[in-house]
């Protein structure tokens, strides 16, 4: 049976572009009411004429750390669609660079971002979620949260942060019905990462690309199915798994596979050029 959302209330953060924006179109195929929310409203409209879902999509410029205006807007949405469902926890920031180069206030703003945010956000949500027949929080984490980054230290932290939360979550919430989980991409061909290559360490390329669009299937069968730490690839996973248990053979295999990153950099920006 194909799996559909009607009738079900999804709200995506960091929707206008990337991942976001992805799986947008996904649950938009899949019949579900979206709710688009990310800072920059031209980039959601245009995501919104696109989706052409008339009442059944409201779009939210807004940060995701305007807590106050979030709450406010899940008793909106409430009345509007009658439940508020599914959180999609997809807004992100990322400054790379060794911890000592990146400036406090960028440090603090992955917190807040990255794992603040959702956090609280998802709090917010859990009343609703009781009171929904198909209740989710899908949490977009890393392979940064699998196994530490070196040249991304905070943005790690806050990718296990996310991890270990949705993990205890579930925990918690065990036997609720209320599905916490989280979905943890290696490098995604978006502008996350494409925009900003030279910057991107050399260990993230060494591992296969995903698109955009293959993340966000994996978000909406998370919904539905058993899986509550799902890495991408699943190869990629286990390696990240590896070497966080081992960190002596990380640090063996890093040179090799810096090695092969730095090809894939090379060959991704030629095929790039004008």
């Amino acid at each position: 049976m194909t799996q559909r959302f009607d009738q079900t209330t999804v709200i995506i953060t960091g929707a206008s572009q990337g991942v976001g924006a992805a799986t947008a179109r996904q649950f938009a195929r899949l019949g579900a009411n979206l709710v688009l929310i990310a800072r920059g409203l031209e980039n959601l409209q245009a995501l919104e004429h696109e989706l052409d879902l008339g009442e059944r999509c409201q779009v939210v410029a807004m940060d995701v750390l305007e807590l106050d205006r979030f709450e406010a807007l899940l008793v909106e949405l409430k009345a509007r669609f009658g439940s508020v469902d599914i959180l999609v926890n997809n807004a992100g920031f990322h400054q790379r660079g060794p911890a000592e180069t990146v400036s406090a206030d960028d440090l603090g703003k992955m917190v807040d971002v990255n794992l603040k945010a959702p956090i609280m956000m998802t709090r917010m949500m859990l009343p609703y979620l009781r009171a929904s027949k198909r209740p989710a929080v899908i949490n977009v984490a890393s392979l940064a949260g699998r196994t530490p980054v070196p040249g991304s230290a905070t943005y790690s932290a806050t990718k296990f942060g996310l991890r270990a939360f949705g993990l205890a979550l579930a925990e918690e919430l065990r036997g609720s019905g209320i599905k916490i989980a989280s979905v943890s991409p290696g490098p995604i061909d978006t502008g996350f990462i494409m925009d900003d290559i030279d910057s991107v360490t050399d260990l993230t390329f060494s591992q296969p690309i995903s698109t955009a669009e293959q993340v966000a299937e994996a978000i909406a069968h998370l919904v539905d199915n058993s899986i509550l730490d799902l890495p991408m690839p699943r190869l990629s996973g286990l390696l990240t798994t590896v070497s966080y248990l081992f960190p002596g053979l990380g640090r063996t295999l890093r040179p090799m596979l810096e090695k092969k990153g730095r090809k894939t950099k090379a060959r991704l920006k030629q095929e790039r050029k004008p």
